[in-house]
């Protein structure tokens, strides 16, 4: 399943100070001519990777647990994947799939169509990145309902464009000096488990949002016939990995099909096989009006997709359009992707992710600084805290973790205030996974033993 390499090259191996003396002067050249926008947690200096394997110009190996945010689904450079792009590249590069037909965008939405509930018929639209398709849901909710209302819920990242970025609420940073942002939005709550008020755990947690919404914001806001959609992730990304109960994801659609709301599942970081299933709402049983897609979907080309019921997706020629959506090379890449997580990705995420909570599950028991472990199938999430009974959040120690981690060869992310989030491409073996385990708990012990 994962790409043939020896011991060497399938597991980090670090051979100077990091950064080392290459990779430092590609970091000094970047800062003399990047956005200072950009953020880097560590110094890692990607010259090439392949299968879970990344190596900087000094020739240390890291173990990428991050996969890009969630984007290298089948591994960096897979050979199926590498050759359906260079294929595609000697064919047609592009052609404007907004002015003129060909048959790849056809044979995507085809394939994305059958992982849908076959309960509807589905049309897709394509794009370029997730903001992208938060910003076109956006509009085609609006224009298919008539109403001009949005609910979105704290803790949430939909994008950083002006329309996606009203519906954020994850940092304050991503908001701050950009000025008025999109009216008619409101923000609610997110059921969280590990820091719900009333006790609730992560199959019950949420009912009292519900009731909020129902009780307050239709009643005292503004009345359900007025909201054009709710927006939600089935399992926040940036907010910390953090699961919706099943219950809650119900409900949502209950309150949408009673009112005539659209529902958006935003699977941007958690679709494409990354919990075991297509998407994450699969393992709530509900069926979305529309669905969000980006990251895992290309192995690392550049393509969205929002995924709307045909009898929302009802808009005129010109109500929306793109120049590079849907671009041959990327399909292509997407095509080879989706084989490869319908053949055997797809499963062993369910498989790996499973083994991996079973090593990990314990922590908050062996480990004083970590309080909570949580996700599905390759989207794990642990969130550290500097005191166990308090939850205080670390934020502190959890950059600390992931800078050891880093030294030691294995790369993550941080996600929320004070959580780490491990996403490694969807071929990871055993070995890996153990490696990235032993590396995590030495990294915890660490920071752990630093206070």
């Amino acid at each position: 399943m994962t790409i043939a390499t020896d011991a060497k090259t399938k597991l980090p191996r670090i051979n100077t100070s990091l950064p080392g003396p290459k990779s430092q002067l590609v970091v000094d050249y970047d800062h003399k001519f990047m956005s200072p926008s950009y953020m880097r947690d560590y110094p890692l200096v990607a010259d090439h990777a392949y299968g879970c394997i990344v190596e900087d110009p000094d020739g240390n190996t890291f173990l990428d647990f991050a996969a890009g945010i969630a984007v290298c689904s089948t591994g960096h450079c897979h050979p199926k994947v590498v050759a359906a792009i260079q294929k595609q590249a000697a064919e047609m590069i592009h052609i404007a799939g907004n002015d003129f037909y060909h048959r790849h965008m056809p044979q995507l939405a085809e394939r994305l169509v059958a992982t849908m509930p076959k309960s509807s018929h589905y049309k897709v639209f394509f794009g370029n990145s997730g903001t992208e398709a938060v910003e076109g849901a956006i509009k085609l909710a609006r224009y298919s309902t008539r109403r001009d209302k949005l609910i979105a819920f704290y803790g949430c990242f939909h994008g950083r464009t002006l329309g996606s970025l009203s519906l954020t609420a994850s940092k304050n940073t991503q908001r701050k000096h950009f000025g008025t942002l999109l009216g008619g939005v409101e923000h609610i709550p997110y059921p969280y488990a590990y820091r719900c008020a009333l006790g609730h755990t992560s199959e019950t947690c949420g009912g009292e949002i519900i009731e909020l919404l129902e009780q307050q914001i239709f009643k005292r806001l503004f009345a359900p016939e007025e909201v054009a959609a709710i927006i939600v992730e089935p399992i926040q990304g940036e907010g910390g990995f953090i699961p919706a109960p099943a219950f809650f994801l119900q409900e949502l659609q209950r309150l949408c099909n009673q009112h005539g709301i659209v529902l958006i599942l935003d699977e941007v970081q958690a679709g494409m096989g990354r919990t075991g299933k297509w998407w994450a709402y699969d393992h709530a049983g509900v069926t979305p009006d529309i669905v969000l897609t980006a990251k895992g979907i290309a192995s690392g080309m550049p393509i969205s997709a929002f995924i709307a019921k045909e009898s929302i997706m009802q808009w005129k020629p010109g109500s929306h359009g793109t120049t590079y959506g849907g671009n041959p090379v990327c399909v292509a890449s997407a095509l080879a992707t989706m084989d490869l997580i319908e053949s055997s990705l797809m499963a062993n995420a369910e498989k790996m992710g499973c083994y991996i909570f079973s090593k990990i599950a314990d922590w908050p028991k062996r480990f004083k600084i970590v309080g909570d472990v949580r996700g599905k199938g390759l989207m794990i999430g642990v969130e550290i805290v500097r005191d166990q009974n308090t939850k205080e959040k670390a934020s502190g120690l959890r950059d600390k973790i992931i800078d050891n981690a880093f030294h030691r060869g294995l790369l993550t992310l941080g996600s929320g205030e004070n959580s780490i989030r491990m996403s490694p491409p969807l071929i990871i073996d055993q070995e890996q996974a153990d490696c990235a385990i032993r590396i995590m708990e030495e990294s915890i012990r660490e920071a752990e033993e630093s206070l």
